[in-house]
């Protein structure tokens, strides 16, 4: 009886030293190359279903189609599996901007701006293809862009982030936000401002002709990208001018999904990333996700190539400072990284 008693003390003080040691962070080498395609990919948006990560982005694909999708299973290697929609042929539209997907219930939305307004996609896979719902998200408005489905988990209810033209204090495009039906499409109630130009960095252009009217101060704040994170929703955004090097990302945070969003870090500059002479030129319109460790977000942008001819995907971890989240050592190149990443 005391041997049987002792081995069943060897084995649960065996499962218990197991148990403490899965509970330890794994330390993980990432190795990679920016970017991470050598094809036109800008404003990517980066999504995880199963084993593999799906990534999408403005261009048009090789296959002909628009918004070229890469696949990867070690976050490292990236393969060209598609375009993810085929041009519509009514609408016949010009510019198909800023893809991201949503999943719920197996099924995932695409969302993208076709002549600077809001339209969906849906598909049963996330590599397609997709199938146009048809309808414009927000009719009324005439400028929506970049949109962003949020899933807040303290609720559990689906917003919309999406970015819209305001004409009072520091004119131009901000963000804005609206909660979805279950159709995923649907606004339903207000739209509530999330966050507007407040510094002279996110100016877009001078004395811009627009809406019948010369501004001396055309401002933009642009794709939105929001995680939940110790309590805090952190919505990152980009401002200023996507075609030039001033371009950078910026980090509002709120304690409630609705708000109200303040970023105190990027008053002079973009706070998160922004160029690098020599490194890196207009880095901005991200998205965040968690990396293969499970416990360190990536920041994956676009920045211009050396001869500024095409945009391309890029990503860099985020670590967590007093200043807010900054993208690590962010530049193009092959770079090697030890996950999990301090700075919390």
């Amino acid at each position: 009886m005391r041997m049987w008693c002792s081995l069943l003390l060897i084995l649960a003080a065996s499962g218990w030293m197991a148990g403490c040691r899965s509970a330890e962070p794994q330390s993980l080498v990432l190795t990679y190359e920016n970017p991470l395609w050598s094809g036109y990919l800008a404003d990517p948006f980066v999504l995880k279903v199963g084993d593999y990560y799906y990534a999408y982005g403005t261009g048009g694909a090789p296959d002909g189609r628009e918004f070229p999708i890469l696949r990867s299973r070690n976050f490292t290697d990236w393969e060209f599996v598609g375009g993810a929609l085929a041009r519509l042929a009514e609408p016949k539209l010009k510019d198909y901007w800023a893809p991201e997907v949503a999943e719920r219930d197996g099924k995932f939305y695409l969302y993208y701006a076709g002549d600077m307004k809001m339209r969906m996609a849906v598909a049963d896979h996330p590599a397609g293809p997709f199938r146009d719902s048809g309808r414009w998200m927000f009719p009324d408005l005439p400028f929506s862009i970049d949109g962003h489905a949020f899933r807040d988990p303290q609720s559990g209810q689906w917003y919309f982030y999406f970015a819209k033209d305001f004409f009072d204090q520091r004119p131009g495009t901000a963000l804005a936000m609206v909660r979805l039906a279950d159709d995923m499409m649907t606004p339903v109630g207000p739209v509530t401002t999330v966050l507007r130009a407040f510094a002279d960095w996110q100016i877009y252009e001078r004395n811009r002709p627009l809406y019948d009217k010369t501004w001396d101060a055309w401002h933009t704040i642009e794709g939105a990208a929001v995680i939940h994170k110790d309590g805090k929703y952190y919505c990152f955004y980009s401002g200023g001018n996507w075609q030039t090097p001033g371009y950078g990302v910026g980090c509002a945070v709120a304690d409630h999904v609705l708000g109200p969003y303040v970023d105190a870090h990027s008053r002079e500059a973009a706070g998160v990333l922004k160029s690098i002479p020599g490194k890196l030129i207009g880095p901005g319109h991200n998205s965040v996700i968690l990396g293969p460790d499970g416990q360190t977000y990536f920041i994956v942008y676009h920045s211009w190539n050396d001869d500024r001819s095409a945009r391309q995907i890029c990503m860099d971890p985020l670590v967590w400072t007093e200043q807010g989240p900054k993208a690590y050592q962010p530049s193009r190149g092959r770079k090697q990284v030890q996950l999990p990443l301090g700075g919390d």
